[in-house]
Order: structure tokens, then sequence, then C-alpha cells
């Protein structure tokens, strides 16, 4: 039976110009390169300047991504920002890149939900083109997280980075199996008890600022093992396939023994999981899209590859989706 699927056409990324190493960390921080390594995987990551906002970024990962699918803006009809830091309070950032691309048409708008906020966003993309509504979308992982850190905060502050990411999906006709190109699932999942475990402390309708992101780390990383490879399994259940038929694994960057958790529970080859953390750190909503890229950019990803993406974020929220190139 025909169906409709949304297709990735394309892939593209950005990255402020600054690096701050772990050696930069040591001269604002008490803290060393090899404490950040043993606990995080992080050996670096890129800093937005002042004068250089969200959608400065996610504009310049869209077009990148624009380029290389061939397609011109004006057949674009809807364009979703994932961020947890946008330029303004509104209207949303999406609308900025709308803007700057040259998009008129169709709908513009943010999805905040901190790290899982690309994965949601590609979860309401898919519905949006399945359901017929719009054609062709922009779907951007935007974040500067370095503004809204507690540089005092050792615990939090080696973590982040600054970055943005894009893909471009198109509605197309497949035959319903498997075996089309496309996203095949996703999966959603969020659970506020927890949202008092990372979180930031500060916003317009509480206290008025922007205030700093705050995060119980311990217990995170206890959350995410479970409930990153819970959303995993149940992609995999939902599609009939197993953890090696996975060509790809493509995280969202928080914490290497994270990563190495996940690989542990589900038994996959560690070489099927993209890892830019070490240069990027944690970009939030941005890293899903990085490491894609940075898989493209590799030429990891082939036509016709499995391609599993999964993150968790403060809230908690959490989720999966999984895509045939």
């Amino acid at each position: 039976m025909a169906v409709i699927r949304s297709v990735i056409r394309s892939v593209g990324a950005h990255l402020p110009k600054r690096v701050m190493t772990n050696a930069d960390m040591m001269k604002i921080v008490d803290t060393s390169d090899e404490w950040i390594v043993e606990r995080t995987g992080i050996r670096a990551r890129h800093i937005a300047d002042e004068d250089e906002k969200t959608s400065d970024l996610g504009i310049a990962a869209s077009k990148q991504a624009l380029v290389r699918a061939g397609i011109d803006p004006i057949d674009i009809d809807l364009v979703i920002c994932a961020t947890a830091t946008p330029d303004r309070t509104f209207p949303a950032t999406a609308v900025t890149i709308q803007r700057a691309l040259g998009i008129t048409k169709g709908a513009a708008f943010d999805v905040q939900a901190v790290c899982s906020g690309f994965v949601y966003a590609l979860t309401i993309a898919d519905n949006f083109l399945k359901a017929g509504q719009f054609k062709r979308a922009i779907v951007v992982g935007a974040e500067t997280f370095s503004r809204i850190l507690d540089w005092n905060d050792r615990g939090t502050c080696v973590l982040f980075g600054d970055g943005a990411g894009a893909v471009v999906l198109e509605a197309q006709p497949q035959h319903g199996t498997t075996e089309d190109r496309g996203i095949l699932t996703t999966v959603i999942r969020s659970d506020g008890r927890f949202e008092d475990l990372l979180y930031v402390d500060g916003g317009p309708g509480s206290t008025k600022t922007v205030g700093h992101l705050r995060m119980n780390g311990r217990e995170v990383f206890r959350h995410a093992v479970q409930k990153i490879s819970g959303v995993i399994e149940e992609a995999l259940v939902m599609t009939g396939f197993a953890p090696d038929e996975i060509d790809l694994y493509v995280p969202h960057q928080a914490n290497k023994r994270i990563l190495d958790g996940v690989v542990k529970k589900l038994g996959v080859e560690p070489d099927k999981i993209v890892v830019t953390l070490d240069r990027h750190g944690n970009t939030s909503a941005a890293s899903i899209p990085l490491a894609l890229n940075h898989a493209f950019e590799a030429h990891k990803l082939q036509e016709g590859s499995l391609v599993l993406m999964e993150a968790m974020g403060g809230g908690f929220t959490w989720g999966a989706v999984l895509a045939r190139w």
C-alpha cells in the first residue's frame, strides 16, 4: 500500500569559529583536562561570539542543507527550529530563519524540548508531511548554550557548546514497507516529575531573568541510559529490526559514559555510534544534526542506510527517530 514518507534530502551544519579547549577552561574554573575527559569525553567546544545569535547559526546550517539538497528556498513551506536558547522571547527563532532564507509561505515555529528538541521537531515535521499539510520542511537544531551557563560552576560549564545543524525533509510516496526511504517511526516521551534534575533557574514568567543552567549530573546519568535504551528498543520493535541491523546510531552528544552505557545495554558495535562529543561538547538540540552532518561528510551515510537518532533532555524529555537514508 502506497504511503507518504518524510525523506531526508540533505543535512547541513555550522559551528562558531571560536574553539574553547579544556586548557582554556582551566583558566576559568578549577578543573583539568584529565578531569573533564575522564568524566565526559569532551576535549573542546565551540563558543559563539558576542554578536553571533542562535538564528545566525541556524541560517548558515540551513543554507548548506538547501544547497546540498538542490532545493530552492521558495519550495520550502515549513520551518521548525528546535532550541532552548532563542534569539528573543518572541518571535520564534524559526521566523527569523524563515525570513533570512527568503521563505514566504507555510509556517515557521520553535520547539522547546531542550536536548531532545531535534527529535521532537523531526517527529512534528514528519507528522505534518505525512498528513499532506506541507510538502517540504527544514528542521533546525540551533543553540547558544554558552549564554545560559554559570561559568563558575565547573560541573556544568565544561559540558556545553554552541552550534547548529539542519535537515531538509520532503514528502515522497513510498511502498509502505520498512524498505522505504525516509522516516520509518518516531517515539517521543516526557515525564515532568524530573524537571528539577536539569533546568534553568530563570525565565520571563518567573524571575524575569534568563537564568543559568542547573543539573544534578548523577541523577541525570542514572535516568539517561535507561530511558534512551527504552525508546530505542520501542523504535526497533515498531519496525521489526534488531539492534545490529541498524547501520548507524546518531545519539545526542551528552556524555561519553552515557553513550558507552547505551552501547553496552543494546549490545551493538561501538563503531556504529557517531561520536562528536569530544570536539563539540553538548550542543543540546544541535547535537544530533551536527553528528549527522559529521557522518555525512565522513561518507558513513549511504543511500539505504538505516539511521537511528535518539536523545534525552531536561523535562525530562526523550525520544528516538528511525529513518532510512
